[in-house]
Order: C-alpha cells, then sequence, then structure tokens
C-alpha cells in the first residue's frame, strides 16, 4: 500500500530541488533587503512585498522545473532511468543556476548603481561590448566575482546530484518502473499553477509590484528575470503618438501663436532679441558626466566636493534647478543636442536609425567653426551619429590626442580639456564646442600625476549621510572640479576667453540619498537621478543671476541661440530660458524601466504611470502649505495633461523632426 501511494523518485528529487531554488532566490531578496533597504522603511513593512516576491519566485522556480515532470511522465526520459540522463538533468540543473546566480549578481549590481531590478535596458551594454566589458573589468573584482560564480555552480551541481543518490538510496527497493503518472500530472499542474499565479485570481503580472505604492517594495517584490523578461517586450520603438490631441496644450507651452502657419506644426523662427550679442561670441558647451546637484557645493552639501565650481556659478547665469528628462548619458546627450526628450522606451534614441537623424539648431548658427570633444571613442552610444547631425563638424576622440589614455573612457577630463584648449585657441572664427566629460564614472581612476589634487579624508558615515556611497565616488567628483579649475586657467590665458560663453551642463544625476540636502520627494521620487547644474558663464557678456525655475536640459541649445545675434529656427520642445514671454515653468521627467513619466513644475513633482493606472503629487519644497482635495485634484489634472502632452509630442518628434537632406 505504500508502494502503492508513494510518489516517483523524479517527483521526490524535484520537491527536494523546489526547495533549494526557494532558498536561494529568497536568500538574495534578504540580502536585498539587507544592503538596500532605506532607512525610513521598517522590515514589517516589507512583508507584503515578500509575499508577492514568493509568489514570482514561485513561477520562475516553475519554470525551471517543469520540463523535468514533463519529460519525465515518459520513463525513458527520467533522470533516474539511466547515468546518462542523471548527467543529462543534472547538467541542465547546473546551466539554469549559472543563469540563475548571473542573473541575481548582475541584478545586485544594477541595484547597487540605480536602485532599481535589472531591466533590459542592460542589453544596450551589449551593443558596445568593447567599452562595456572593459569597464566592468576596470571597476570590479572580476576574477575573484568569476571565480566565485563558478565555485557556487560547482557546488550546486553537487547538491543536485547528492539529492538524486539520496532519493536514489530512499527508494532502493522500489522497482524502478514503478510509475505513478498521476503524480506527474499533478505535478504539472501544480508548477502550472505557479506559473500563472500561486493564490492569485487573475494571471501574476509585471504590473502587479507596482500596487505596492513604493519604489523600493515594488522593486524588492520583482525578481530579476520577471522585470527582464517584461521589459523586453518595451524595446521595440512605439510611435504611435497622441500629438495631435494635446497640440492645443502645447500652443500655450511653447508660445507658438502666431508664429505658427501651419497645422499642427512647432516651427518657429526666432529673431535677436534686445539681450542678443552682437559680439559673435563663441560656445563652449561642456557636458559633464554625472553632475549631480545634491552632491555639489552648489547645493549646500557640507562635504564641499565642487568649491571651484561653486564660486564660478556666482559669477554666471546660474539654474540650480535644471533637470535631465531622463537617467543615463547616452540619453543626456540626446536631449542637450536635440530639444527632445529621449522618451523612447528600449533602445537609446542615439541607437535608433529612425531617430537618431535629428534637425539640429547648431547648423543655425552661421559662420561658426564646430567641434566635438571626447575622451573615448565616439562609437559609443553612437555619439559620433548623433553629433553627425551637426554639417561640417570636427570630431576629436580617441586616437586625435597626443595624451596618454586613462581607461576604458580614454584620456583623463584634465588632458580631454587642455588639448581641446589648445585646438579652440588657434581658431581664427568664431566657434562652436561640445566637450563631453568622462571620469565621474566608474571606473573613477585619477591620473597619478596630478600630485596637486588633494585627496580629502572624510568618513563612511559622512559620506552616506551627504549622498556619496564610497570616497572613491567623492574622490572623483572632485576630481571634476579640478579639471574645470585647470579648464578655466587654461583658457583664460588665451585671446578666445573673454568673448567666449562657457556653458557647464551635468548629463544626468545621480541616485541616492539627498535627504540631507532637498526635500524627500528627491530621495523618495528619485528626483535626485535628474537634478543638475546648468550654467552660463561668461565674465564679460553676462551678468550674473541665480534662477530657481525648474529648466530642462532640453532647453540648454535654445538658450545659447537666443544669446547669438543670428535668427534660428527652432522645431522641437526647448525654450529659450531667458525669453521673459515663457509662460510655464516645467521640466519633463520620464523613468523608463518602470514607466513613470511626469513634471517638475514651480512647487510640485507630479508623475504617472504610462503601464498602470496610478499617480502621484509631491512637494519639491519644504513649508508648502496644505492643499485641500479641490486644490489637488486641479493641479493633478492640470500636469497630467502638460505630462501627456510633452510626452506623445516627444514620441511624434523623435522620428519627424529631421534634417532636410
Amino acid at each position: 500500500m505504500l508502494i502503492k501511494w508513494r510518489a516517483s523518485k523524479t517527483i521526490q528529487w524535484i520537491v527536494k530541488l523546489f526547495f533549494i531554488y526557494l532558498l536561494i532566490f529568497t536568500a538574495f531578496r534578504i540580502a536585498t533587503v539587507f544592503f538596500f533597504k532605506p532607512h525610513n522603511i521598517s522590515v514589517a513593512e516589507l512583508l507584503p512585498s515578500f509575499w508577492l516576491g514568493l509568489k514570482y519566485d514561485l513561477r520562475w522556480i516553475a519554470f525551471i522545473l517543469f520540463p523535468i515532470a514533463l519529460f519525465s511522465i515518459y520513463p525513458k526520459f527520467s533522470p533516474f532511468y539511466s547515468e546518462k540522463l542523471k548527467k543529462f538533468w543534472t547538467a541542465y540543473l547546473g546551466i539554469l543556476t549559472l543563469l540563475v546566480l548571473f542573473f541575481f549578481g548582475a541584478d545586485f549590481g544594477q541595484f547597487a548603481y540605480v536602485n532599481a531590478r535589472l531591466n533590459a535596458d542592460a542589453l544596450i551594454f551589449a551593443e558596445d561590448p568593447r567599452e562595456s566589458l572593459q569597464m566592468v573589468w576596470q571597476s570590479y573584482p572580476i576574477i575573484w566575482i568569476l571565480l566565485g560564480l563558478v565555485g557556487a555552480v560547482l557546488m550546486m551541481t553537487w547538491m543536485f546530484r547528492r539529492t538524486h543518490v539520496v532519493v536514489e538510496d530512499k527508494n532502493a527497493n522500489i522497482h524502478k518502473f514503478s510509475y505513478r503518472r498521476r503524480w506527474h500530472v499533478t505535478a504539472l499542474l501544480i508548477l502550472g499553477w505557479f506559473m500563472y499565479g500561486f493564490l492569485t485570481l487573475k494571471p501574476l503580472n509585471f504590473f502587479r509590484a507596482f500596487s505596492l505604492n513604493d519604489e523600493f517594495k515594488s522593486n524588492l517584490a520583482l525578481n530579476p528575470f520577471q522585470n527582464f523578461f517584461t521589459t523586453l517586450r518595451f524595446r521595440d520603438p512605439d510611435h504611435n503618438s497622441k500629438a495631435k490631441e494635446y497640440y492645443p496644450r502645447m500652443v500655450n507651452f511653447l508660445n507658438l501663436q502666431p508664429a505658427v502657419t501651419k497645422p499642427y506644426s512647432y516651427t518657429r523662427l526666432q529673431y535677436p532679441g534686445s539681450k542678443a550679442l552682437e559680439s559673435e561670441p563663441n560656445i563652449v558647451l561642456v557636458i559633464c558626466e554625472s553632475f549631480s546637484m545634491y552632491k555639489s557645493s552648489m547645493s549646500g552639501n557640507p562635504l564641499d566636493a565642487t568649491p571651484y565650481f561653486n564660486k564660478l556659478s556666482k559669477q554666471g547665469v546660474f539654474f540650480e534647478r535644471c533637470f535631465s528628462p531622463s537617467f543615463g548619458t547616452a540619453r543626456g546627450v540626446f536631449g542637450i543636442l536635440t530639444g527632445i526628450p529621449d522618451v523612447q522606451l528600449g533602445k537609446f534614441s542615439t541607437r535608433n536609425e529612425e531617430s537618431v537623424d535629428q534637425r539640429c539648431i547648431i547648423n543655425d548658427f552661421d559662420g561658426y567653426e564646430k567641434f566635438y570633444f571626447i575622451g573615448g571613442r565616439s562609437q559609443f552610444n553612437n555619439f559620433g551619429g548623433l553629433v553627425n547631425n551637426i554639417k561640417g563638424v570636427h570630431i576629436y576622440e580617441e586616437g586625435s590626442y597626443d595624451a596618454q589614455k586613462l581607461n576604458v573612457w580614454g584620456i583623463s577630463d584634465k588632458d580631454l580639456f587642455l588639448q581641446a584648449n589648445r585646438v579652440l585657441a588657434s581658431q581664427t572664427k568664431p566657434f562652436f564646442s561640445i566637450i563631453q566629460t568622462a571620469d565621474n564614472h566608474r571606473p573613477y581612476n585619477i591620473p597619478e600625476s596630478d600630485s596637486d589634487f588633494v585627496r580629502k579624508q572624510i568618513s563612511d558615515d559622512s559620506l552616506k549621510l551627504f549622498g556619496f556611497e564610497s570616497l572613491k565616488e567623492y574622490h572623483a567628483f572632485a576630481y571634476t572640479d579640478y579639471c574645470f579649475r585647470k579648464f578655466m586657467e587654461a583658457a583664460q590665458k588665451e585671446n578666445y576667453f573673454h568673448n567666449t560663453i562657457f556653458v557647464f551642463v551635468g548629463d544626468h544625476g545621480l541616485e541616492g540619498n539627498a535627504t540631507a540636502i532637498y526635500p524627500n520627494a528627491w530621495t523618495e521620487h528619485r528626483l535626485a537621478d535628474e537634478h543638475i547644474p546648468l550654467l552660463f558663464y561668461a565674465p564679460s557678456l553676462l551678468t550674473p543671476k541665480l534662477h530657481s525655475e525648474p529648466v530642462s536640459q532640453i532647453d540648454v541649445l535654445p538658450t545659447i541661440a537666443g544669446m547669438l545675434q543670428q535668427p534660428y529656427t527652432n522645431t522641437t520642445l526647448g525654450r529659450d530660458l531667458l525669453d521673459t514671454v515663457r509662460k510655464e515653468n516645467a521640466a519633463f521627467i520620464i523613468y523608463h524601466a518602470p514607466g513613470w513619466i511626469g513634471v517638475v513644475s514651480d512647487n510640485y513633482y507630479y508623475r504617472k504611470n504610462i503601464r498602470f493606472s496610478k499617480e502621484e503629487l509631491v512637494p519639491v519644497k519644504n513649508g508648502l502649505p496644505p492643499l485641500n482635495q479641490q486644490q489637488q485634484d486641479s493641479a493633478r489634472k492640470h500636469l497630467s495633461e502638460l505630462t501627456s502632452a510633452i510626452y506623445e509630442t516627444a514620441r511624434w518628434m523623435l522620428v519627424n523632426n529631421k534634417n532636410k537632406k
């Protein structure tokens, strides 16, 4: 009777494997809590995340074990039929375990870097394998990581074999073909139930996690498999824009009337205003890698990482509440040079043939020589393809300099600035120059030859309190300030300096704890990811002024164009920040993977999700009076409409704002 009701050896083995994998998945979730839990969330508050996370884990464990249960319905495919099949199924589990550990390891690194689960955006790095692999090699102890990964897989494979032996020994007196297929059918039904969603009426999907109403809680519930394979389907560009529906809203926001004559056109011809400079000033646009505002001295951060730039900001036109539309260097550079937020959900727009070809305001600067300087290769993220929208641009990149290469990103920022200064000093015509830095990025190398750079010693507690993850990161951030100083000191000795507008803007901010500097929205709603400094510095040409209104990275080129004594055509979402006719202050922001879009207004940050029904309105200033329900509803409605209008218009522009051939 016991033999009749005993499950087959294959099912007994599957049960043991199930608990082994459940232990692995749960251990990684516990580790996520241990290393990344925000201080304002208690462990008890995370119980719903663990419960939902269990359902996600059961789904993916079921995917792993389902083939064994399915094929073993036929005894000749059972791992207990022969030694050969035992080795086959053990090898299958070893490969799947390697994949599991790799995904969790990559996910851990992703969480440490941007506080988000591994998603399909990671495939972007595969498009630049040379730089990606070198960056990883130079930033992390890869040999030890690989040895640990191989060791873990070997240990797990041994465990799978050991459990196989245990099951075999336990059933030594039972004929190996005593199959009861009802056990296999039951196992398949249970695994199918797990794949559908354990104890759920509707199929378990990616969006269920966001019902937890908290970024960390949602990320904790998801596992990297659920997040990665769901976001894969978001990578295909979707250009079904509703721009026409929101055109009336954009007419007001962009002040299109009466300049626009064609219906549904965003083109406006701008003539020089009273503030345009007749001296044909040179322009040096510096795109600063990871120039996060809350980590800088300009925010009042007491660690004072950028004292020199703080001094410059007081001598120029400084915007202290500038935001990049999204996170990522490629998306930031695209937004600056095109005036369009990169709202493409999958690939970077620089990587998409449909959107990389863009009309650029820089082409309207007649009589100007154009330059682009980057320390590494312009092929990375297809920066070169984007920059080549500028007619006649001279590109200087890796191989163009006589300075020694520092790391994967090419020569150091100091050498890049000095090399660019040498080229610019030799020009006899007005010039527009772009300099793109990279040292404030892993692997955070600082040349030993820069011996006059002072490395402060700061305690770990102070670093974490004021937003830095490590002393090495702090030194890299401070080294950026050192490079700015070296550049400006060199430029001041040249003839071009007094008739040049230097524009400094971050490519994006950095995620982290900004609560010691800014209101909670900067940390809890990740505004710190996008908050960047924007400075127009020309002591001989511009009157210093501090601006506190919210502005966007996409506004940089129209603002520069407005300073020149030349007409220009604007066909994008960028606006001249010094134009007093601007009617509404707002900066658009998108978080691609989770699907959040929103705008920062003077007092509030509004966001909503494009994949499920949820919206939020939070203050971005301390001490604001509370809004009553009617005021909240009015603000939500207004900002929701503006958010959708900018998003849909940007989607349309990505494929319609083309260079004329």
